[in-house]
């Protein structure tokens, strides 16, 4: 840098929005990306957060049931985030959930007709087309099994090449390579197209530009650690209020997502039909158990009515990590976030149940509680991201890191050829 280009004003930074559309919460972030003062690419800079409490008829097991009731929260949240950031940001990246949301990496095998030629980009793209068609099928007729809806409107959410190899040779980018047997595997999430028109139409109702939608699981795994590492593996379970949302990573590469329709409402609904008391009510208990702050004999009635109920979403989590059948071996990790997780039963059973045996582990997995500290490509500013609940929103944020870079070729072709199954 020049001494006069010391004193030439910078271009101030554009600023997103992050909305985690959530089923109990709707949370709000406002952030700019910029350059990381350690110099090793950009990173998130959180400068305003705002949260509020959703009503119940407006989502259902993470999908969105009144619109016009979820506008009216996120305009709050919003503006709560505005008037800390003193920014009102235009664009915007959602997260979305829900039991018909499918995530899965399709991994394509074929053999080259002329092994001593390059592999060039017309031909990765032309492989990457014919996996994302056959995920696209796949997905459709699975939506349709589970609906009995045959002709149910998919659209692609995110794709992420999971890994490359030649000849079994691992690679990062398979331009320029020769050789014979090639191995592809690309992760998909797709959403039908109801789910993702609702959140389209609250993007204008807001007046923001609906930049991305992302599969809620696949922000948080992509969140923690698995750029830096291709040895990274992990089950990332993300417990909200209506959907608990699962996300298999292993060798830095995300596996699979898998949602299923229990969350912290459920053990709400429970409280309140035990205490005979009304669903804020039981909240308030929930909350204040959670934290330890109820006496001991009101702790046992609460343990008592939640370890059940604990139990059956145990058995959620083990019938969704039982789906993984190409999955030779689980990773022996398992990484909670979201407020749902902040019930010890939820640890408890994780911890002492024997459920593990029923699957592919190596050995009994160990259970860690993801932090916002943990997603180093974010700073918090406002000093307000202090919970397992402000992760997701967080992970939303950092998939915008970097959405604009052309730099990594594989990632580029993949963006041109997913667009086809973005109509």
């Amino acid at each position: 840098m020049s001494f006069l280009d010391k004193f030439k004003k910078q271009p101030e930074a554009e600023h997103y929005v992050a909305l985690d559309i959530g089923t109990e919460f709707v949370k709000a972030l406002i952030f700019r990306v910029e350059e990381n003062a350690e110099g090793n690419g950009e990173r998130g800079v959180v400068v305003g957060t705002g949260r509020q409490r959703q009503k119940l008829g407006d989502m259902n097991g993470g999908a969105v049931t009144d619109i016009s009731g979820v506008v009216d929260n996120c305009l709050v949240a919003l503006e709560r985030a505005e008037d800390m950031a003193g920014v009102s940001p235009t664009k915007v990246i959602v997260g979305i959930a829900g039991e018909l949301v499918k995530g899965t990496t399709t991994t394509v095998r074929y053999e080259r007709l002329r092994p001593k030629t390059q592999i060039d980009i017309p031909e990765l793209k032309n492989i990457v087309k014919k996996i994302q068609q056959k995920a696209f099928d796949h997905t459709r007729k699975q939506l349709a099994w589970e609906t009995g809806y045959q002709e149910i409107d998919v659209k692609l959410v995110n794709a992420s090449i999971t890994g490359v190899k030649i000849d079994g040779y691992k690679v990062t980018n398979p331009v320029g390579f020769q050789g014979k047997d090639v191995t592809v595997g690309i992760f998909n999430a797709f959403a039908p197209m109801v789910h993702l028109g609702a959140l389209q139409t609250i993007a204008d109702d807001l007046g923001l530009d609906l930049i991305s939608v992302a599969a809620e699981p696949y922000a948080v795994a992509k969140s923690v650690g698995i750029d830096e590492s291709q040895e990274f593996s992990a089950i990332f379970i993300d417990i909200g209020g209506g959907t608990s949302d699962i996300a298999v990573v292993r060798n830095g590469g995300v596996e699979g997502t898998k949602m299923f329709a229990i969350g912290g409402r459920s053990y709400t609904k429970r409280l309140a039909q035990v205490l005979n008391v009304s669903f804020a009510e039981a909240e308030k208990v929930k909350i204040a158990y959670s934290k330890g702050c109820l006496v001991k004999k009101s702790e046992d009635v609460v343990r008592k009515a939640l370890i059940s109920d604990a139990k059956v979403w145990l058995s959620g989590v083990e019938l969704s990590l039982s789906e993984f059948s190409d999955v030779d071996l689980l990773p022996s990790r398992i990484m909670l976030c979201g407020g749902g997780s902040h019930l010890p039963e939820i640890k408890e059973v994780l911890e002492n149940e024997d459920w593990y045996k029923n699957l592919p582990f190596a050995k009994k997995p160990s259970i860690k509680f993801i932090k916002p500290k943990d997603i180093h490509t974010i700073k918090d500013e406002t000093d307000t991201l202090k919970d397992q609940q402000d992760v997701t929103p967080m992970g939303l944020a950092n998939l915008v890191i970097g959405m604009d870079e052309d730099d990594n070729m594989i990632h580029g072709i993949l963006t041109k050829v997913a667009k086809t199954f973005s109509v």
